[in-house]
């Protein structure tokens, strides 16, 4: 569920038309009279029916017994559509670093959350822009969680596959042939597990630092329902950012996130792992569910008063018309204000944008260069 922001969510071009259209199509025949069916007609239908189909068989049912699909009411017709504004365009993914690096995960059998969130930066990011690095998140521990925010689009169910115990070896091979000097290491809520996936993720972190000792990792981490024995794994395991997204705003959290996951809940989980941990603490908000800015000054104060240090902004984007719909699109300007009143608050650093993620390049190269001045001024003490 943390990927969650990675995943504030948002439809890739391809799919929004085809999605705009299945929703469509009950109005649409609701108003038409047929009085005969044609080929033509017939073979329309059935691929409006097989579209929406797949739109439903996209969220497994975590509350019972079996994983069987739940069907998520759609918002009412009658809601209104906010018309996505001219910024929050991106480019299409389609590049020769693009292409390699797909081609690199598919191969290794991994899951990015790149994909699984259907993030608007993946061509920016698995392109490398201007700078030609390239950037993945690394989805650990599966694909499926075992719980349902009402923003993220990853499957869910009650009980998903079991690990892959070759898991922490294909990761570190992967990442290795990419040849990268940041990762970001992120996971599905593996409630389903008696150590909800901790000592498999601390595994994947070790084997990645024993093969790349240089090599900073970032991982944003499940809540592992508050339990202190399960953080401090993740904390001690020699990473070098402990991120953990509380998402959204406290009046809002039970209407967003999975009752599991609580405001206070994530507030405690970044307070302890930076008491215990030798590393930087990471968060993320997303905006335009709705939240005032009494909202979010609340929010960023309760996150000072937990001693975190990085903070990004992200505008929320409905992935399908079975999430929570946009109340504001929140123009960049606003972003950039947010920024400035978040530094002044203390943060380290502040990542505000439309399309900022919590994962998103440019905060890994600012925290590339301030992990490696706090290590030179630990060598110096």
């Amino acid at each position: 569920m943390m990927l969650r922001r990675a995943i504030a969510t948002v439809p890739l071009f391809n799919l929004s038309s085809q999605r705009s259209l299945s929703s469509a199509a009950p109005s649409l025949a609701s108003s038409v009279k047929v009085t005969k069916s044609t080929p033509q007609n017939s073979s329309r239908l059935e691929a409006l029916r097989e579209q929406l189909a797949k739109e439903d068989a996209t969220i497994d049912d975590f509350s019972g017994e079996k994983s069987v699909v739940v069907r998520r009411k759609a918002a009412p017709r009658s809601a209104k559509i906010l018309p996505k504004p001219k910024w929050l365009k991106v480019q299409p993914a389609d590049s020769d670093n693009y292409r390699r690096l797909r081609q690199t995960v598919r191969d290794s059998g991994l899951a990015t959350v790149c994909e699984e969130a259907k993030c608007p930066n993946i061509g920016e990011c698995w392109g490398g822009g201007e700078d030609q690095t390239a950037t993945a998140t690394i989805m650990i521990m599966g694909d499926t969680c075992t719980r349902g925010c009402r923003f993220c689009s990853v499957k869910t169910s009650r009980k998903p596959p079991p690990l892959d115990p070759e898991e922490p070896e294909k990761v570190s091979d992967a990442i290795s042939k990419w040849e990268l000097d940041y990762v970001v290491l992120t996971s599905v809520d593996r409630d389903d597990l008696e150590d909800q996936g901790s000592n498999h993720f601390r595994q994947v972190i070790k084997k990645l630092k024993e093969k790349k000792p240089d090599l900073l990792v970032e991982a944003l981490t499940p809540d592992f329902q508050g339990n202190q024995e399960f953080i401090h794994a993740l904390a001690t395991s020699g990473l070098d950012v402990y991120a953990h997204n509380i998402e959204t705003v406290r009046r809002l959290t039970p209407k967003v996130r999975d009752r599991r996951a609580t405001y206070d809940q994530t507030l405690d989980v970044l307070r302890y792992a930076k008491s215990v941990g030798n590393c930087l603490t990471k968060t993320s908000i997303m905006l335009g569910f709705g939240e005032t800015d009494e909202d979010i000054m609340e929010t960023l104060h309760d996150l000072r008063a937990a001693d975190v240090d990085v903070v990004t902004f992200g505008q929320y984007l409905q992935p399908t018309r079975r999430h929570l719909p946009v109340k504001k699109y929140v123009t960049p300007e606003e972003f950039d204000e947010w920024q400035v009143k978040g530094e002044a608050l203390g943060f380290k650093y502040v990542a505000s944008g439309p399309l900022v993620r919590s994962s998103y390049k440019a905060g890994e190269f600012f925290l590339k260069n301030l992990l490696k001045g706090q290590e030179r001024e630990r060598k110096e003490a």
